[in-house]
Parts: structure tokens; C-alpha cells; sequence
């Protein structure tokens, strides 16, 4: 607890503060930075002033008083905070890529930071997932707890109330955490690739990656490479001799749309198979047949699953074509049904409960995400009331009497 409570200090004195003080400055947005860090201030506060002591002075009267139970029980009503913070997670990865690009200033600011011995080499990024996980961690911790606890102990009736509201909290978490632990991931491979573009995304989703061969297509020779597979594309890379920082430059991105993968066969060179896309075409050599088999259908399954959503989306789309330009906001549209689809119909990233809730246009009754649906315009059906809609290009006014949608 003493470890989170310094992180989440971290979070909120450190990084949040500091990057106040410069947006007040009128360097970049502070509504940018509050964001961000959603409520920190709260969860931080309730930790290192409430949770934390009360542990604290617990452990200090261990001999006559041995419980916890009742303590973390007061977490319980503090959990929507956790709520809160969960759902704008997704929000802020996508700010903090969003102004990181977009702000020199603020990424400076933030590389020295986290450049400071108490970051301990790790990122902002890495730093913000900490709450995401805090939950089950606790529900983990009152499991290993009541399991070496008697079923006579005073606190045994206490922890298991507090393990049951908590249990169902982390439940609600579990999307998120293993978003979050995508996220991780795509951090790593991101520093991996010398910050390399559009990797840590939220709409980017780690599938496998790995050593492998090329074959050369003019002579006989087999060059070493390596594979990150993600949902939307693959990476071919070459390998770098490095000891820190970089260790592979990308040579070839190839998406997903439009990918076939073959088995093929040759007599010089075992567990062969070819990938071929829009951009370019490869001839590979796994290590073993194992290997192979093991690529070809993380490969199968990554194209099966994309064409399912495409198809969903293709599908859910055709239902709207009927409302034409000339039409947007004069009639009520017929709403896609929130189950047709599983991306957004406008950025394509995909839903979920937690982070990227679905949203309806009321001008066509697209299904789109939060980023999408940030826009208002008066719809004549509704008596030219403000709506919430999807943004589009701009109609002129006088073909849908809408302007802004």
C-alpha cells in the first residue's frame, strides 16, 4: 500500500502538477491535463490521508487487534472512483498520444519527469495503468487472506463482506485491465521500435510476435527477421545489435485487409510459408513445423476475425444508405441496432463496455464511439432542437438544412 500510495503521488504531484503549472502558462490546454488524469487527486487523496494510516496504525496493533477486514471495507463506497477512472482510461492514452505529438513542450516535460529516479525507468503511461489494477489486486489479496484464515477468526465475517463488493467491482474491471495490459504491451514494442507511429493505439491489438527467417528471392539465403502481429497489420522487421534502446527497425508494414497466408514448399528450406498483402509479399521460414503451424493460424485467425467486423460493419451500414444527404436531420433515421456492430462506424476502433461505449448519430443512426459523437446540430424532425451527432464532412446548408453535421 505504501508502494501504490507513492505512485499514485507520483501521478498527482508530480506529473499532474507540474503539467498544471505549465498549462497555465498557455503552453496547451489545462483542460488537456485534467483529462488526463481524470479524478488522481481524489483516489490519491483517499489512499495516502485515509487507507494507508488506518493499515498502518492496524499493523501497529496486530497482537491485540488482528484484522483487516473491517478496514477494507471502508474501500468499498470509495470504488466508484476506481469506476470513474476506469471508463476516461481510454480517453486519456488517446489525449496523451494526441498532445505528446502535437506539443513539443509537453512531451519535454514529460520525458523529464520520467527521466527522475523515482519513475524507476518506466513511463507515464506504465505509471497510469496502477489504478486500473488496483482492484483485483485486492480482491486477490483478501482471497490469499481468508484461505490462511480460520473459519472462526473475528474478522473472517468482515473480509468475506469486503471480498464479495470488491470480487464484483474487479469484475467490472477485467475489460479494462486486459486493455490495459494490451496497452502495456504496445509501450513495449513502441520503445522497442524507436517510437515508432500509430503503435500505441487503442484501436491496436497484440496478437503474437517472434523470430523467423526471410527467404531471398535471387539466391539461396536466409535472412534473420522479425514479426509483431497485430489485429489491423504486421510488422516486418530487421534486427538491430543494440544492448538499450531501439532494437528493431520496421522495414515493412503490411495490413491485415486484404492478407492471405500459404503454405508452401521447398526442398532446401523446411516449414516454409508465404504471406502476401497489398504491399508486399514474403517468403518465411519458421523454426520448426510447430512454428509454423502456430503462425499460420495466428495469421488465419487475425484475417477471419477482421473480415467478420468489416462484414458487420458493411452489413450495418447498408442500413443507412437509405437516408440520403438531402434527407440528414429532416426525418427520424432508423437506429443500427447496438449489437450489428462491433466497431465504430465512423473510426472504425472497436467497442467496449468499459472505455469506448457506443453511441447513436440521431441524423443517420450510425453507431459510433465518444470520439465521433462530440459534435451537436439542430435536426428539423426534432423541431431543430440540438442533437447529438456524428461528424461528417460539412452539407451545405441548403441541400439538408443541417450545416454542421
Amino acid at each position: 500500500e505504501k508502494a501504490y500510495v507513492a505512485r499514485l503521488n507520483l501521478l498527482d504531484q508530480v506529473f499532474c502538477a507540474k503539467l498544471m503549472e505549465e498549462a497555465g502558462k498557455g503552453t496547451f490546454p489545462v483542460d488537456v491535463v485534467k483529462n488526463i488524469f481524470s479524478n488522481i487527486s481524489s483516489i490519491n487523496a483517499f489512499h495516502s490521508q485515509f487507507l494507508l494510516p488506518d493499515l498502518e496504525k492496524r499493523m501497529g496493533e496486530w497482537e491485540s487487534t488482528p484484522r483487516i477486514g473491517d478496514i477494507l471495507q471502508k474501500l468499498t463506497p470509495f470504488l466508484k472512483m476506481y469506476a470513474e477512472y476506469v471508463r476516461n482510461f481510454d480517453k486519456a492514452m488517446e489525449l496523451l498520444k494526441q498532445w505528446t505529438d502535437r506539443s513539443p513542450q509537453f512531451k519535454a516535460l514529460i520525458q523529464d519527469i520520467q527521466k527522475q529516479e523515482v519513475c524507476g525507468s518506466l513511463t507515464l503511461q506504465h505509471h497510469m495503468l496502477e489504478p486500473v489494477q488496483r482492484v483485483p489486486r485486492y480482491e486477490m489479496l483478501l482471497k490469499d487472506y481468508l484461505k490462511k484464515l480460520p473459519q472462526d477468526h473475528v474478522d473472517h465475517r468482515d473480509a468475506e463482506k469486503s471480498l464479495e463488493i470488491i470480487a464484483m467491482a474487479a469484475t467490472h474491471s477485467n475489460t479494462a485491465i486486459r486493455k490495459s495490459e494490451n496497452l502495456k504491451k504496445l509501450l513495449e514494442i513502441y520503445e522497442m521500435l524507436g517510437e515508432e507511429e500509430d503503435i500505441v493505439n487503442a484501436s491496436n491489438e497484440f496478437i503474437k510476435e517472434g523470430h523467423i527467417l526471410k527467404l531471398a528471392a535471387r539466391n539461396t539465403s536466409a535472412m534473420d527477421r522479425y514479426l509483431f502481429l497485430f489485429n489491423n497489420m504486421l510488422l516486418y522487421c530487421v534486427p538491430k545489435f543494440s544492448l538499450v534502446g531501439q532494437k528493431f527497425t520496421v522495414r515493412t508494414r503490411i495490413g491485415i485487409d486484404g492478407m492471405k497466408v500459404t503454405e508452401t514448399y521447398n526442398e532446401d528450406y523446411p516449414h516454409t510459408f508465404q504471406v502476401s498483402g497489398k504491399e508486399r509479399t514474403l517468403e518465411l521460414q519458421a523454426s520448426s513445423e510447430q512454428d509454423k503451424e502456430d503462425w499460420i493460424k495466428a495469421f488465419q485467425e487475425t484475417i477471419e476475425i477482421f473480415h467478420q467486423k468489416n462484414e458487420t460493419f458493411k452489413t450495418a451500414s447498408k442500413e443507412v444508405e437509405e437516408v440520403s444527404i438531402s434527407e440528414l436531420g429532416k426525418r427520424a433515421p432508423r437506429w443500427i441496432r447496438d449489437n450489428e456492430v462491433t466497431m465504430c462506424m465512423k473510426c472504425r476502433e472497436p467497442f467496449n463496455a468499459l472505455t469506448r461505449r457506443r453511441h447513436h448519430c440521431r441524423a443517420c443512426g450510425y453507431v459510433v464511439c465518444w470520439k465521433c459523437s462530440d459534435n451537436k446540430a439542430p435536426l428539423e424532425y426534432d423541431g431543430n432542437k440540438m442533437n447529438k451527432v456524428k461528424r461528417l464532412a460539412r452539407v451545405q446548408h441548403e441541400q439538408s438544412g443541417v450545416s454542421s453535421v
